[in-house]
């Protein structure tokens, strides 16, 4: 198997991923909000946990993603130009890759979460 090696923050399905050079957190962004935050761990039916992030923006022209990496990069206190969406550019359900120091950002990640739940 090819690729670079992955390893699970927290609890074993948590939203956050460690993988070389940064993390990967999912994300369930609910668009058209009455405002912009970051809220709790949430699953789907299948049990795959993400974190629920709501925006005011409208889910055209990437402005909703745009205000999902602001409202992140304000959150974490992470610079909004190490943020990327990697998957699920036009679904609700994305991936958002932080570059940077992977253990110190799931470090800090992992401690925002202790605080919400």
């Amino acid at each position: 198997m090819t690729g670079s090696p992955v390893t699970k923050v927290a609890a074993t399905d948590g939203p956050v991923t460690v993988v070389a050079g940064g993390v990967r957190v999912a994300i369930r962004l609910t668009p058209k909000a009455s405002r912009d935050r970051v809220e709790q761990v949430v699953a789907d039916a299948c049990g795959n946990q993400a974190l629920k992030a709501t925006v005011t923006a409208v889910p055209e022209d990437g402005k909703a993603n745009q205000a999902l990496l602001k409202v992140l990069s304000k959150e974490w206190k992470v610079p909004k130009s190490t943020m990327e969406i990697v998957q699920g550019a036009t679904d609700r359900r994305k991936v958002v890759f932080i570059s940077g120091d992977a253990a110190d950002l799931a470090a800090r990640l992992d401690q925002w979460m202790a605080k919400r739940s």
